[in-house]
């Protein structure tokens, strides 16, 4: 799959997207509070068109370990105004990082052209929210759940527990009524995952590849890089580039990260050498 249709835009994936993260929460793990109200968040889309990104996500929930959850209607009272002004004021793809049926639902209606899903469309109605709009849905594993998953998470192999568990997924969206052009996969880094099973996963994302669909990695600012190198989420800028590098690399085709301009530049510088190496 080369190009992504999110509704009135098209994501050309023969070079690796920038996914801009744009958290209207006040308790996100990196930036909470940050762009909790329309204004700042509708500025922050802005600087990030700005500095090239591809698609920019809009998360009205927490998902950080231990995060509580919050109701539909507080969510959408979040989302659904950032994502009605974005839409007209900007002319760059919106996504919705929900796992709620109804935010998907009114999400898409506001102006997002893609919904990014940690619970991969298990919650009651995800599935049936989503074949009802002709729009792309990332489906992410994530073992357990947002308040209790990193207690302990443990596979056999994780590479292939993670990929049998997408595979399982796309065949079910598949069976509700979701064309298959329409799917993106994402490991889930730090979803319910330790170091090693993130290094891992990393490392073998062309394994997901063989899936025949794009691959999203998120691993901007997370605990891997404290657990790794003993720093503190506001130091973690060059080892989240450098991670969204090597996920490129491995054969990602989108990057969910905080910040654009460095990881455009990062990437772009990249893939320019690589293209003159091929030719």
């Amino acid at each position: 799959m080369t190009l992504l249709q999110c509704g009135a835009h098209k994501v050309d994936l023969t070079r690796a997207a920038i996914m801009g993260i744009l958290n209207v929460t006040p308790d996100s793990f990196s930036d909470g509070g940050a762009h909790a109200d329309p204004v700042s968040a509708v500025a922050r889309a802005r600087q990030m068109m700005e500095e090239g990104v591809s698609i920019i996500d809009v998360g009205g929930e927490s998902t950080r370990p231990g995060a509580q959850a919050v109701s539909v209607q507080e969510e959408l009272d979040r989302v659904i105004p950032v994502v009605e002004r974005i839409a007209k004021e900007i002319p760059v793809p919106i996504s919705v990082d929900t796992s709620k049926p109804e935010v998907m639902r009114a999400s898409i209606i506001a102006g997002a052209g893609l919904i990014n899903d940690v619970y991969a469309l298990r919650a009651p109605g995800a599935l049936e929210a989503v074949a009802a709009f002709d729009v792309p849905i990332c489906l992410t594993h994530m073992q357990g759940e947002p308040r209790t998953m990193q207690i302990e998470p443990h596979y056999t192999d994780v590479v292939a527990e993670v990929a049998d568990f997408l595979a399982i997924r796309v065949k079910a969206a598949q069976a509700a009524g979701i064309a298959r052009c329409r799917f993106i996969i994402d490991p889930g880094f730090g979803f319910g995952k330790t170091l090693e099973h993130n290094i891992a996963l990393l490392r073998s994302l062309k394994v997901l590849g063989m899936l025949g669909l794009p691959v999203m990695a998120g691993l901007s600012r997370k605990s891997m890089i404290g657990k790794t190198l003993g720093l503190p989420i506001e130091q973690r800028l060059h080892a989240s580039v450098a991670l969204a590098l090597i996920a490129v690399q491995n054969g990602a085709r989108i990057v969910r990260v905080h910040d654009v301009a460095p990881t455009v530049q990062a990437v772009r510088m990249w893939e320019a050498i690589e293209a003159d190496r091929r030719v």
